[in-house]
């Protein structure tokens, strides 16, 4: 079914809940013990990681916020695969807390991993549901076939994989996923 909602009242709510998500993920953090800069180092993982799960969000609301204004028209599959991108996101919080206490264990860096990959294919979704809900196709002509979307959701689940014979190459692929979608999506700003 096709509603004649309009997309950017569509991402004000979105963006309120990635707002809500980014101020979780922040409330983890741990304030060091003592007055002492040593006791900053004890915290430095945890703080690690949550500047890259919050470079993670800020990139997914980047990108949503860009999808978004690209299109024109919004659908009840589209509002449902939104839900399930939100959905994922909402997982980010408890995942920074984890991989933050555990880092060392494989568990965390699959399980980051699978939430990750979970985010990347709902994003996809997301985008899918925007082209066929879409009367002209401007989406479906900006994201072409998507290879950067296709190659990050292969490095996800790589990590997710690899993390039972290392922690440290999950993590490795899922900076370079930052890395690779930190420039913003230039070919929304080409084509609005």
């Amino acid at each position: 079914m096709r509603t004649a909602v309009s997309a950017r009242a569509a991402w004000r709510p979105s963006a309120t809940v990635l707002a809500v998500i980014i101020t979780l993920t922040a409330l983890s953090l741990r304030a060091p013990v003592s007055g002492v800069f040593d006791a900053m180092g004890h915290r430095l993982p945890e703080l690690l990681v949550y500047v890259a799960n919050f470079v993670f969000l800020g990139i997914y609301w980047n990108n949503h916020h860009h999808l978004m204004r690209a299109a024109t028209r919004i659908s009840s599959g589209v509002m449902w695969s939104n839900l399930a991108l939100l959905f994922f996101l909402s997982l980010i919080p408890m995942m920074t807390e984890w991989v933050a206490r555990d880092y060392r264990d494989a568990a965390p860096a699959a399980t980051y991993g699978v939430v990750a990959l979970a985010s990347a294919l709902a994003f996809s979704a997301l985008t899918r549901s925007i082209v066929r809900a879409e009367a002209r196709p401007v989406v479906a002509r900006i994201v072409g076939r998507d290879h950067k979307g296709l190659v990050s959701q292969l490095l996800y689940a790589g990590g997710a994989a690899l993390a039972l014979v290392s922690p440290w190459i999950s993590y490795s692929l899922y900076v370079a996923v930052s890395v690779m979608w930190f420039v913003p999506d230039r070919r929304f700003a080409r084509a609005l």
